[in-house]
């Protein structure tokens, strides 16, 4: 059975959480790059910035419904979350507008868990991460080019 070692692509360009959001834009845009790998000053992963936390900063705020009961006003949606959404659509660098900490897999993970993952969780790329470090990143285009090399 294939593993994230056989598909993946082990030249990873990453990017740091002070990087600007336009060249982290770039980067998947002329790289056809479905997320790029955030990795810290010392190596370690971070994060990962994907196609849909930039395109996040396009969408329009969702304000929660709002009722008021004896004149006092209550929010319908969780705070926490319309914080979330306020901070990914004005985040000028990486670090704002990133998953932290992302799933990851290992070089041995077989392609049916990751294919798994990708659908159940809805992720397009997984970094591969061995001893700590990135090593590789697997997209949904690389499962799918294995349906066509057999």
């Amino acid at each position: 059975m294939l593993t994230a070692q056989d598909i993946m692509t082990a030249d990873v360009v990453t990017v740091s959480p002070e990087t600007d959001i336009p060249t982290a834009a770039r980067l998947m845009v002329e790289n056809k790059y479905n997320g790029l790998p955030v990795i810290s000053k010392d190596g370690t992963l971070v994060g990962i910035i994907c196609q849909s936390d930039l395109i996040s900063q396009q969408k329009k705020l969702s304000l929660p419904s709002l009722f008021t009961v004896l004149d006092g006003i209550i929010p319908m949606g969780s705070m926490s979350d319309l914080d979330a959404q306020v901070r990914k659509i004005a985040a000028s660098k990486v670090a704002e507008a990133m998953t932290a900490a992302p799933t990851t897999v290992r070089p041995t993970t077989p392609i049916d868990e990751i294919a798994s993952l990708m659908v159940d969780s809805q992720y397009h790329s997984l970094p591969v991460v061995d001893g700590g470090k990135v090593v590789g990143i697997v997209g949904k285009e690389d499962i799918l080019r294995t349906l066509i090399n057999g």
